[in-house]
């Protein structure tokens, strides 16, 4: 089940928040209703000729209600946009952000987040929203961009990070319901694994793509730059369940449906077809599951072997989508990445390869490496790095030129973002204790 196809649940602390809120809207404690499948609900259907608006126009909006899993009502004002945005193949389609207005907006009324959601399901989740909840407590207005389209197509870089900058453009369009009184916002873009995916092409395209955007800063981590050696780095692991959620990715009409159709089609055996069949209907837990251990290479999944990787229709995809190769999709503002060497699903070596390839291109580019830990405890681990970077972003204080450190240690310290977020900081430590046996 892609994020398109889900109902946004922003899991939050309503205690935590409440006492700092006054005359809150009621409306914004009410229990939130049971979503209508986007399948068959209108909002996420495009009016007739939104092909011909500008891009990042809003097609449709409505308020939410949003809910700590989907019970406890988090009292934030919460809006969806629906936007219109651009596919692979440059045709129009439309997709969702989600926007978070924080109950004291103390950033001032010109700071804008933007925090892709990532396609996990439940501690992952949890853990996820948990740090958008920690954005809003330092009162940023968030956005929450659907990045991978109407489709859900996982991996293509250009089309998420094509859809992440229409989003902030939407979000820029509705500033004044969120209480963002400047024209022209300061933006920064955050995301981790999936999210680094779209934070990292928006980042890329932003100059050739969204000139105008006044994007300070951005930041990624366990960033999936180059596919091919992610595929590499987990095929045959127990992280390969991953491995034909990307490939039904590719294959989605708005992304290079058109390209890998036929090929599949016929190469694909009788299990690979299963294989993706249940990638295709199932959400990313059970998926994994379903290929754990199982080689996407194997010709007893596609008839190709691991020739595959070098036939001529997919690998000039492949290639596309490897981040930081070409000088004309290198950021113009300042990006901060992080990674972990023993990150389990997200090789390290790629990471280091990009942050090496941008600081060639001229990029200031702030690299961070965790010895400890792997790729679930480095997202919690980078939080208040990010914070930091953004806040340094917002301000103009960022230092140009690249510049890389180590941290050896793999603790949280509840204290790193003030003792105002020590329950948010408690709460990612015991998600981030459940998540550490799943990977």
């Amino acid at each position: 089940m892609g994020l398109f196809q889900q109902f946004v649940q922003l899991l939050g602390f309503a205690s935590f928040l409440l006492p700092v809120a006054s005359g809150s809207p009621a409306g914004h404690f009410l229990f939130p209703r049971v979503p209508e499948d986007p399948s068959v609900d209108p909002f996420y259907q495009p009016p007739e000729g939104f092909e011909s608006k500008p891009l990042g126009t809003i097609l449709r909006q409505r308020s939410v209600v949003t809910a700590y899993f989907g019970e406890l009502p988090n009292p934030v004002q919460a809006h969806q946009l629906l936007y219109r945005t651009t596919a692979t193949n440059g045709s129009a389609i439309a997709a969702v952000t989600t926007v978070f207005k924080p109950l004291f907006q103390k950033k001032g009324p010109y700071q804008l987040g933007v925090v892709p959601k990532e396609e996990q399901a439940g501690i992952t989740t949890t853990l996820e929203y948990l740090i958008i909840q920690i954005y809003l407590a330092n009162g940023y207005v968030v956005a929450s961009p659907d990045y991978e389209g109407p489709d859900a197509a996982f991996t293509p870089g250009h089309l998420e990070g094509m859809v992440t900058l229409d989003g902030m453009r939407a979000v820029v369009n509705f500033r004044e319901t969120v209480g963002i009184t400047s024209k022209i916002p300061m933006i920064f873009g955050s995301g981790y694994s999936s999210g680094a995916i779209a934070s990292g092409w928006g980042a890329s395209l932003q100059s050739s793509y969204a000139p105008e955007l006044d994007i300070k800063g951005w930041a990624m981590g366990g960033t999936p730059a180059n596919l091919t050696g992610t595929l590499l780095h987990i095929d045959g692991s127990p992280n390969s369940g991953f491995l034909p959620i990307a490939i039904n990715g590719l294959m989605k009409p708005s992304a290079y449906q058109e390209q890998l159709h036929s090929l599949f089609d016929r190469v694909v055996t009788a299990e690979g077809k299963a294989a993706l069949d249940e990638a295709q209907t199932q959400c990313t837990t059970a998926a994994l599951n379903s290929f754990k251990f199982k080689s996407i290479i194997s010709t007893d999944v596609q008839s190709e072997g691991p020739d595959i990787l070098y036939h001529p229709v997919l690998a000039p995809i492949l290639s596309e989508n490897i981040m930081g190769i070409n000088v004309s999709e290198r950021p113009v503002v300042p990006v901060f990445v992080y990674h972990a060497t023993k990150d389990q699903i997200i090789p390290y070596a790629n990471a280091k390869s990009l942050v090496d390839n941008w600081c060639n291109q001229g990029v200031s580019v702030k690299f961070t490496t965790y010895e400890a830990g792997g790729h679930a405890t480095t997202d919690t681990l980078g939080v208040s790095d990010v914070l930091k970077f953004a806040e340094s972003a917002f301000s103009g204080t960022l230092v140009r030129g690249c510049t890389k450190n180590t941290k050896l240690d793999e603790s949280l310290d509840p204290l790193a973002l003030g003792v105002n977020l020590e329950p948010l900081f408690n709460a990612l430590s015991v998600a981030l204790n459940k998540l550490q046996f799943k990977f």
